[in-house]
């Protein structure tokens, strides 16, 4: 199975950065697609950005030109770089990695989330 941890929340000011990261862990054959997504009180889940195995990216269109999604070297490792915060990006952010298991089959899961408050 697949962990997922994420780190790099937290208050920032409008206009403020912050880079969120998630590390995979545990056992499988290969991580496929790594994303992230976020989720305000009282609305769903939405896609943020993700980025395949070979680099391909997309990016929700509220955070285009503002977010960069890359993985680290080994590939078991995703970033969010987020510039130009604004309030209406304040949301538990969530990773997420589609794997392949040992078995080859293939599943999802998600990280426990990160706390991401834009607020003056």
């Amino acid at each position: 199975q697949v962990q997922l941890v994420e780190s790099g929340g937290g208050l920032v000011q409008p206009g403020g950065s912050l880079r969120l990261s998630c590390a995979a862990s545990g056992t499988f054959f290969r991580l496929n697609l790594m994303g992230w997504y976020r989720q305000a009180p009282g609305k769903e889940r939405e896609l943020v950005a993700a980025i395949s195995l070979g680099g391909a990216t997309n990016y929700a269109d509220s955070v285009k030109g503002r977010c960069t999604i890359s993985r680290g070297d080994a590939k078991n490792t995703v970033y969010l770089q987020m510039n130009s915060l604004k309030p209406e990006d304040t949301a538990v952010y969530y990773c997420n990695t589609e794997f392949i298991r040992l078995n080859l089959s293939r599943s999802s899961t998600w990280g426990q989330g990160t706390q991401v408050t834009v607020s003056s």
